[in-house]
């Protein structure tokens, strides 16, 4: 009789003591952007490591004992293993970038709260840009943590850990997209659990409706900077309560408030706890927009402060980003969920129920609205910026109900243009090329333009050989993810023996891979299947198109959208040339921007918000062909890819995509096929490499996370720096008529036309004396411990309601703010004075 299996035992290989460095590289992410040290785990064993998600920590946990047992008398590996392990130490403590910037900055901290974080595919807590049915656009959080740990900022990362993640996409027989949630085992994730001083696991509670959920913190160091992440899968909770972090975009509007509750109070309450108090804290997107509401109820709690005070303190050291283009992209609820969750919290804010659903409305005197946690998040913060330069210009229109007597020009709303790490994307021997000819300091200054014009210093031969070994590399990784597919799906031997001849490694190579939403079209270059045969179906110029991509579980459209292309893959016409990748993640992209020739792009204006896939083919060597839209507006210089239009919108769609898919069979036809394949006597194709050398000296220098985060730094985080000594020392005080008749508050934010090097450390006192003469108002005095002696704001109309100063003081910059004649609900008049910190 047969036993039943009662439990399963997993028993793990010793690692001897010599080689336990690799346990320390492989619980610290750093080694994901270091390819040496990739290079030592694939030394390990090869095949493994691609089978276990490219995991180091999986790969100890799996290796046989026989295999380290010979790798401890394998020198060459040791030398290996130590040069990496002398690398990482050397990464962790060496100067860095922020430390020479500001070298007095000691007491700051940066707390960045997301709801996911795609670090690796090895550690699946991310969705890939995929996270939405609602056509907005993910949070980029990624390559955030790993540019803070390159330039060293004091930053830690904030966010859940899911049980699932995101789901593993498969397409059956007739090209329907299927989900899979696998559960991730955390045993064999790098993770680390916060302990008490008593070696007690470090639980934290959020309050729910007539409980508290507990919440277990995991740790993941990435480079220098640390990654909280909050479970409560866990023996305290009920069974429902512990499937809040079961799965990322998972579950409907009730179990979306409670992963939000769970990021941002619990977010707030961990890193309290964890004694990481942050002088800052980045709110990516909306999800964590509830740990505002918990800072200022523990400012009340502490400082004996009313909602209005704490709520200027927690304010003046908030920063904001969206990412959304849509307002239907939107986290929003319903009063009566909001009432629900938050009828035992809203006592300790001391405010009423109205008042509290005003701060998530755009409107807040009309009871129809929903609670909107992107308006909330909005109202709590002393920045807010879109991701690209025409995504600003876009959230400015789609909020500028929230400022109704602002004129357009003035909402506040900045944009900051999103980056990528370019070591985490850039292939190894692109790396080389770089080392060789552009300098070892590239790694180091990725904006300085001077050593990027050193592009045009590698050979372009070299260049063009290296380039066509990574196109071999993805044509044959193609081929083998074709194969597993067709077997997975119970394809007959003969197509599975087909897969074998599809694409060809010479061919020019388009790549089109991201998240499959409607308004990204990606079926667009298929309208005219005549016309793109002819194209791709040339004996003499091949064309090749590469595909991947996942739609939300529920977006029926997205989903239709891949079956059509698929459907179209398997016509006889097509069958070599047009192949879809399945299960896109970090992993599939990888290969794709670092082997792909054209990265094909078109969304409909202007609803990317940024977009990022194609500043990362750029690094390797690829050229983008892409509407107008998101990042694409700031990169494209005419010589350096090719744009699909002009920047046009228009409102009848079905001529957009007639339009628009002739502009890029035009492209094809007359510009970009004939430059590919037209080669000089050596077989180079030197106006092809002229565009590719021109593509890396624009894009690089500007499309980075070192300088999306000296952005941040500059624009948002040391504008609302909040010293730990003074963020409990706010003071709101009445001052009557001493203020000019139409003033009730005065608020200072940083210039947009001047930088400084000074920052607000919170609510200050009010001036001793105030007067108004010839249009200006004076002060003669501040009573606060600011280094101000003189300062002076003039003041100009701009509306009617709203007038414009700049804040001048002597030495220390110029900031501007405005004041509002509008009277606080309690008829008196209060001002709020910010003090400038050295």
């Amino acid at each position: 009789m047969a036993g039943r299996s009662i439990r399963t035992f997993t028993v793990l290989p010793h690692l001897p003591e010599r080689l336990q460095a690799l346990q320390k590289v492989a619980y610290n992410m750093w080694w994901c952007w270091n390819h040496e040290a990739v290079s030592l785990f694939r030394r390990i064993d090869d095949d493994m490591f691609d089978s276990v998600d490219n995991s180091p920590v999986k790969l100890l946990s799996g290796i046989d004992q026989v295999r380290l047992e010979q790798l401890l008398h394998d020198d060459g590996f040791l030398v290996h293993l130590d040069r990496v392990e002398e690398n990482l130490n050397a990464y962790m403590s060496s100067s860095t970038w922020f430390q020479e910037t500001y070298d007095k900055a000691t007491d700051f901290r940066v707390a960045y709260f997301s709801a996911e974080f795609g670090i690796h595919e090895s550690l699946p807590i991310y969705s890939g840009r995929h996270g939405s049915m609602r056509g907005e656009a993910r949070p980029r959080s990624n390559c955030h943590l790993k540019a803070a740990s390159d330039l060293g900022v004091p930053l830690v990362g904030v966010g859940l850990m899911y049980r699932e993640g995101y789901f593993r996409q498969y397409l059956n027989v007739d090209g329907w997209q299927q989900e899979n949630y696998p559960e991730n085992d955390f045993f064999n994730l790098p993770l680390l659990p916060e302990t008490r001083a008593d070696g007690a696991l470090l639980l934290i509670g959020v309050p729910f409706p007539g409980r508290d959920v507990s919440c277990r913190i995991w740790r993941i160091q990435v480079g220098r900077v640390p990654l909280y992440l909050l479970d409560t899968n866990i023996p305290q909770n009920t069974p429902d309560d512990r499937q809040i972090t079961s799965r990322l975009y998972g579950g409907d509007s009730d179990m979306r408030i409670r992963q939000e509750m769970i990021l941002g109070i619990g977010g707030i309450r961990a890193l309290r706890a964890l004694g990481k108090v942050p002088t800052v804290c980045h709110m990516n997107e909306g999800h964590s927009a509830f740990g505002g509401l918990e800072r200022i109820r523990v400012l009340m709690e502490e400082n004996n402060l009313n909602f209005a005070a704490a709520r200027e303190a927690v304010t003046s050291g908030t920063c904001f980003t969206t990412h959304t283009p849509v307002p239907a992209g939107n986290d929003i609820f319903p009063p009566q969920l909001i009432d629900h969750y938050f009828s035992g919290y809203l006592p300790q804010l001391k405010i009423e129920r109205n008042d509290f659903l005003g701060l998530g409305r755009q409107n807040p005197r009309d009871d129809n609205e929903p609670f909107c946690m992107t308006v909330l998040a909005i109202r709590l913060a002393n920045t807010t910026n879109a991701v690209s330069k025409l995504h600003g210009k876009v959230s400015r229109k789609m909020w500028r109900a929230i400022w109704p007597d602002l004129p357009d020009a003035e909402l506040p709303i900045t944009s900051i243009t999103n980056g990528v790490h370019t070591r985490t994307w850039l292939a190894p021997e692109m790396a080389q090329l770089y080392d060789r000819y552009l300098g070892i300091q590239w790694e180091e200054r990725p904006t300085d333009y001077g050593i990027w014009r050193r592009v045009d210093h590698i050979p372009d031969a070299e260049l063009w050989r290296t380039h066509e070994r990574r196109r071999e590399r993805l044509v044959a990784f193609a081929r083998a993810r074709l194969k597993a597919q067709l077997k997975r799906r119970g394809a007959p031997p003969s197509e599975i023996g087909r897969a074998e001849e599809v694409l060809d490694p010479d061919a020019l190579t388009i790549g089109f891979a991201r998240r499959f939403a409607t308004y990204k079209r990606g079926s667009l270059i298929f309208r005219n299947l005549e016309r793109l045969g002819a194209i791709i179906n040339n004996k003499d110029r091949p064309v090749q198109i590469l595909f991947a991509g996942k739609a939300h579980p529920r977006d029926h459209g997205g989903k239709e959208l891949i079956a059509e292309i698929l459907h179209i893959a398997r016509r006889p016409e097509f069958r070599r040339r047009v192949v879809f990748v399945e299960d896109y993640d970090i992993h599939v992209a990888r290969y794709m921007v670092q082997g792909i020739d054209v990265w094909l792009n078109n969304p409909r204006r202007p609803l990317e918000a940024s977009g990022t896939s194609g500043m990362k083919v750029c690094c390797n060597g690829g050229i983008n062909l892409s509407i107008l839209d998101g990042w694409w507006v700031e990169g494209y210089a005419q010589n350096n890819g090719w744009a699909i239009g002009a920047g046009e919108e228009y409102t009848d769609l079905t001529y957009q995509d007639d339009v628009e898919s002739r502009a890029i069979y035009d492209l094809l036809e007359q510009e970009i096929v004939p430059l590919f394949y037209t080669r000089s006597s050596d077989g180079l194709p030197r106006g092809w490499l002229r565009v590719m050398k021109q593509s890396m000296g624009t894009v690089c220098p500007v499309f980075n996370t070192n300088r999306m985060v000296q952005e941040y730094i500059e624009k948002c985080y040391r504008p609302s720096r909040l010293p730990r000594s003074q963020t409990t020392l706010p003071v709101w005080r009445s001052v009557g008529s001493k203020l000019p008749r139409f003033a009730t508050k005065i608020s200072f934010t940083p210039s947009p036309s001047r930088s400084t090097t000074s920052a607000w450390a919170g609510l200050g006192t009010l001036p001793r004396t105030c007067r108004v003469a010839d249009g200006s108002y004076g002060l003669s005095a501040i009573t606060s411990p600011a280094r101000i002696s003189q300062a002076r704001m003039s003041i100009r109309r701009s509306s009617k309601r709203w007038t414009r100063f700049t804040f001048e003081t002597a030495g220390e910059g110029t900031w501007g703010g405005y004041w509002t004649d509008r009277r606080l609900k309690s008829n008196r008049r209060q001002a709020g004075l910010f003090w400038q910190v050295r």
